[in-house]
């Protein structure tokens, strides 16, 4: 059994999601480039993009550990075929949002799961339809002046100051949020492992 769960990410929704579940990782942050390995995947879906770049994370960071599981994760929003990352500013994210509002759209994210000692790894693409209600300039204003949708895929969160202007998800909420919990139940189980295994031991 490995000793560590290292979480490849310097997401706090990650973070704070997984703590949420009673699992307390180490967090490492990666050195991949994201812009330049998007340029060189070429042309490909956003599944496939997620993908590459959580193996790519997890990778690098196994690269520098011993005995420990690491999972690396990149997130995505599709919405009428464009693709959206972290914005560029609070121009661009307020631009995203009004065209987001009273629409639908999809958060991809890509989950890669190395276990450093066995060699043995999983991947996994989960997507989860996200449904926009109702939102004024005024309130768009207000909500990109918190600095909140400038640190996230999509430019919002279902866990944050967004959450009143999302109707609903159909699929995983939790994938919304940053991972996919279930995602992660069934790449250990794939593994032989099982969620419980990563659980902080309850306090006396």
């Amino acid at each position: 059994m490995a000793n560590t769960f290292i979480l490849a990410s310097a997401s706090p929704a990650r973070y704070a999601l997984l703590h949420s579940a009673g699992i307390e990782p180490v967090v490492m942050v990666s050195d991949v480039d994201e812009d330049e390995l998007s340029a060189a995947l070429g042309p490909c879906t956003p599944e496939e993009l997620v993908a590459a770049l959580a193996e790519a994370k997890a990778a690098d960071i196994a690269d520098r550990v011993h005995d420990a599981l690491v999972l690396g994760c990149d997130s995505m929003f599709e919405m009428d075929g464009r693709v959206w990352g972290k914005p560029e500013g609070p121009g661009e994210a307020a631009e995203r949002i009004r065209a987001m509002r009273g629409h639908c759209g999809t958060l991809h994210t890509g989950h890669h799961l190395i276990d450093v000692a066995s060699g043995q790894t999983g991947s996994i693409v989960v997507s989860t339809t996200v449904h926009f209600g109702p939102m004024s300039d005024a309130e768009v204003d207000a909500y990109v002046a918190t600095g909140e949708p400038l640190r996230v895929a999509g430019s919002f969160t279902l866990d944050g100051r967004s959450a009143p202007f999302i109707d609903g998800v159909t699929g995983d909420h939790t994938n919304v949020i940053g991972l996919s919990l279930p995602g992660l139940r069934d790449l250990l189980a794939g593994m032989g492992r099982s969620i419980t295994d990563l659980w902080t031991p309850p306090e006396d």
